[in-house]
């Protein structure tokens, strides 16, 4: 595993230039650029998060990049692996979320991201970690199969049967379990990855970051601009409630910035601008909200 004991570099220098693409492609999308905001962490590291508030179509949304570091593990990240507990660490990623403002126009997940646990003597152990997910407020079956069929096409070189099994992961991960509903349409997601070489993972994982644009910028093209009123701006409030309920609640990546002294501005980006919560409240039958719940918001097959 010698191919790991300077693998930090290229994998951030990776993970750098990534946010730079995709910060540059949203801005052309947008018309306004995102703010810069580089920060320290006390205990080692640092990164830079690249934020668009009250923009042409975002409402809200960012794209950070983060490299932290630290002498003992959080207990977030040890839990799969009590034999790393203790070790010094270093943890690196890209991770954004788009809140457009119109309610036809889904939220999006991004994440892609790189551990490794060091110990005098010892081999590091290391693992990749990634995904994306959709969340629409008004469902289009031709989105979901689009979003699908890019996942489906960055991890089919890696192996044939690797999407189905990251999009059951997805689809596992990315539910409230509390609701009883999953969060989006899903996409795929993986963890722990280090069954390939190190130089496959690290291949994997640029595939999927450098697939997000593709999966997600023509969806936002084709919804963008479509007329909406106070009803579909009422109802994507309320529904980005599940959202910020997934991310407090069950996230490990939120859990793990804030276990291991993370900036919380950072890790909280991701929350939407607006939310709107009320007590048991139902769609009326038959309407293109209840349609959400009915077609989308269920676990299936959208190739």
């Amino acid at each position: 595993m010698t191919s790991t004991a300077h693998a930090s570099s290229p994998v951030k220098a990776y993970l750098q230039d990534l946010q730079h693409r995709i910060v540059a492609a949203l801005e052309a999308i947008d018309g306004q650029p995102f703010l810069s905001d580089s920060w320290q962490r006390q205990e080692g590291g640092g990164g830079t998060s690249r934020i668009i508030e009250e923009g042409n179509i975002f409402e809200r949304g960012g794209v950070g990049f983060s490299h932290v570091m630290g002498k003992h593990l959080p207990s977030s990240a040890a839990a799969n692996r009590p034999e790393i507990a203790g070790r010094e660490w270093e943890a690196m990623g890209v991770s954004l979320v788009l809140h457009p403002r119109n309610p036809y126009a889904p939220t999006v997940h991004m994440n892609v991201r790189f551990f490794i646990a060091h110990e005098q003597d010892q081999e590091p152990v290391w693992w990749f970690g990634g995904g994306m997910d959709l969340t629409p407020y008004y469902g289009f079956a031709d989105d979901a199969s689009h979003f699908h069929r890019v996942c489906r096409g960055a991890l089919t070189p890696f192996g044939d049967e690797l999407h189905a099994r990251y999009k059951k992961w997805c689809d596992d991960y990315f539910y409230l379990k509390h609701r009883q509903e999953p969060r989006g349409i899903g996409g795929i997601f993986f963890d722990d990855l280090n069954h390939l070489p190190f130089n496959d993972s690290f291949a994997l994982v640029r595939s999927v970051g450098d697939s997000f644009l593709d999966a997600y910028t023509p969806i936002l093209q084709r919804r963008k601009d479509l007329a909406y009123g106070e009803r579909q701006r009422d109802f994507q409030a309320y529904r980005r409630g599940r959202y910020v309920e997934f991310n407090l609640v069950l996230d490990r990546g939120t859990l793990f910035g804030l276990q291991s002294g993370g900036r919380t501005e950072s890790i909280l980006m991701s929350m939407p601008p607006l939310v709107k919560w009320r007590y048991n409240w139902q769609p009326e039958a038959g309407s293109p909200e209840a349609t959400l719940y009915s077609d989308f918001l269920v676990h299936k097959e959208w190739l």
